[in-house]
C-alpha cells in the first residue's frame, strides 16, 4: 500500500533520497550543482511497505504561486503510479497552502518526468529565474483549481 505523508527537512529518508535524486541528476547533465530549495519548503515522502521509495517537494515563490522541487522516484519502484499519485498529493497540499498556480523546471535528458507533467495537465511556459539561459531546461506550469 502507498502511504504519502509530509516529512521535515531533515529526516533520514527524505535526505537519502534527495541523495539519490542529485546522484541521478549529476550522471544526466553533469556536476553543475543542486539547484536550492527556499525555506519553508515543504517535503512529501512517498512509502511502499514502509520503505520510502519517493519524493517531492513544494516551496513558496509568491502569495499565489508555489514550485515544485525534488521529485524522485527510485527506479525500482517507476512506472507503477507513484510519481502521479506523489504530484497529485503536492498540488493538494500547494492547495491547502493557498497557492493558485505550480511551477516547475525539469530538464530534456528526463523524457519521463516531461511525460508526467504533460499527462497531468502541466503546460510549457517560459523558463524563469535561472533557468532562461540554460537550453537543457524545460518549465512548466500548472493552474490549481480550488478544492
Amino acid at each position: 500500500m502507498l502511504v504519502i505523508e509530509e516529512r521535515t527537512a531533515d529526516d533520514g529518508e527524505l535526505a537519502t533520497l534527495l541523495d539519490a535524486a542529485f546522484a541521478e541528476l549529476v550522471a544526466r547533465y553533469g556536476p553543475d550543482g543542486r539547484s536550492q530549495v527556499k525555506e519553508g519548503a515543504r517535503y512529501l515522502v512517498a512509502s511502499v511497505a514502509g520503505q520510502a521509495v519517493a519524493c517531492g517537494a513544494v516551496q513558496p515563490v509568491d502569495a499565489v504561486t508555489g514550485e515544485l522541487k525534488r521529485m524522485y522516484v527510485v527506479p525500482g519502484h517507476r512506472g507503477r503510479g507513484i510519481a502521479t499519485s506523489l504530484l497529485s498529493a503536492l498540488e493538494d497540499l500547494a492547495r491547502e497552502l493557498g497557492y493558485r498556480r505550480l511551477r516547475l523546471a525539469t530538464g530534456v535528458r528526463q523524457p519521463e518526468a516531461i511525460a508526467l507533467y504533460e499527462r497531468c495537465a502541466y503546460t510549457l511556459t517560459e523558463p524563469y529565474g535561472k533557468y532562461v539561459d540554460a537550453p537543457l531546461t524545460r518549465c512548466y506550469q500548472k493552474a490549481l483549481a480550488r478544492a
